[in-house]
């Protein structure tokens, strides 16, 4: 019985190839379509819903930088983006993966009120400065409490930073419905009033205050940190092989704990400039989630300092132009829609940065 034919006519094949050498334009391309991407995907939401997305996005650009008092709150809302975006980039160059700075945010707030409060007599160049130590300490050793097993038993870093997130929001809570809590303040969730020298200055007659001035010597500090110091070449080799890092001597272990307190002081003192810069008290929900916001802001920046600047800008125009347009109607969750959507085509892009994409067909070369 003759037996038939062999086919030759293969299938083809579709898989993904490492790239040797990440392509530079694809890298710059990806953030910028990630964002337009997003806008595109909000304006069909907006457009289900029964609104005109090209009138939307028009009050919302409006909202953010079509005056002075708009463009000065999406300052206000930047400073603390920038130095949380800050902190966990220089973890994620290290691929430590801190999702803790939410936590850590409201731990510099505890550390830098706690000054506040305790201390209300001490002049300005003096609570000033002793706030700013608090904030950041509390931020660091608060990172450190996951940093430490990370970096001795290898506990993964995700899990614990991000459960102690609810138990620094909750501690905080504590505080302003119990032993901190203002006794005039009628029965809400807050502290007294700082005191005057407890107060950030503010500039140009705006609520930007001397936390932009923190957030910007912060990048410049990192930049020269990482590309200039014998500290920061170790943090890139360490995250772009670490086993290559162990092998040329590389203390890993304390560079893990390093990184992470020098991470979770820079989420500390963004704390830090919220509470003395804009509410001058402790409060409950203090942070409408901007250190979650810093970690789309730190990928969307592919994790350089002067990027970081520039995203946080956009995202506080996004939180400022949200608020804005809530006054026609348009639900105020369409902006955390938006920074997720931006998120996911971040990551997704980040697929093309590092692959490419091969067809070839079943015993071909």
């Amino acid at each position: 019985m003759k037996m038939p034919a062999e086919d030759t006519t293969a299938a083809p094949l579709i898989s993904w190839e490492k790239r040797l050498q990440p392509s530079p334009v694809i890298a710059v391309l990806v953030p910028v379509l990630s964002v337009f991407l997003a806008l595109g995907l909000g304006a069909v939401f907006l457009a289900f819903t029964g609104f005109n997305p090209l009138e939307v996005y028009q009050n919302m650009l409006h909202g953010a930088v079509g005056s002075r008092y708009g463009f000065s709150e999406t300052i206000v809302k930047a400073i603390p983006l920038m130095l949380a975006g800050l902190g966990v980039s220089v973890a994620f160059r290290m691929l430590l993966w801190n999702i803790g700075a939410e936590g850590q945010f409201y731990m510099g707030t505890f550390g830098a009120s706690w000054v506040a409060l305790s201390f209300p007599e001490l002049p300005f160049y003096i609570m000033l400065p002793a706030m700013f130590i608090a904030g950041c300490l509390m931020g660091g050793l608060w990172a450190c409490l996951p940093a430490i097993p990370r970096a001795l038993w290898g506990v993964n870093e995700v899990i614990t930073t991000l459960m102690l997130n609810y138990v620094a929001i909750l501690w905080v809570d504590y505080l302003v419905y119990g032993p901190w809590k203002d006794p005039q303040g009628f029965n809400f969730p807050l502290t007294v009033s700082f005191s005057k020298a407890a107060t950030l200055p503010t500039l140009l007659g705006t609520r930007v205050h001397l936390g932009l001035v923190f957030a910007l010597m912060a990048a410049l500090l990192l930049s020269i940190v990482l590309w200039r110091t014998r500290w920061g070449y170790e943090i890139r080799v360490t995250g772009e092989n670490a086993s290559a890092a162990s092998y040329a001597g590389m203390n890993i272990k304390r560079n893990i704990i390093l990184v992470m307190f020098l991470s979770g002081a820079l989420a500390g003192l963004a704390g830090m400039s919220e509470v003395a810069g804009i509410t001058h008290r402790l409060q409950h929900g203090i942070s409408p989630g901007y250190g979650y916001t810093a970690i789309i802001v730190a990928w969307l920046a592919k994790l350089h300092p002067a990027g970081i600047i520039l995203v946080s800008f956009l995202f506080g125009g996004l939180i400022v132009g949200g608020y804005s347009v809530q006054t026609s109607g348009v639900p105020a969750a369409t902006v955390s829609m938006l920074q997720s959507a931006i998120l996911f085509f971040v990551l997704g892009g980040e697929i093309l940065t590092r692959y490419r994409l091969r067809i070839g067909r079943k015993g071909g070369k």
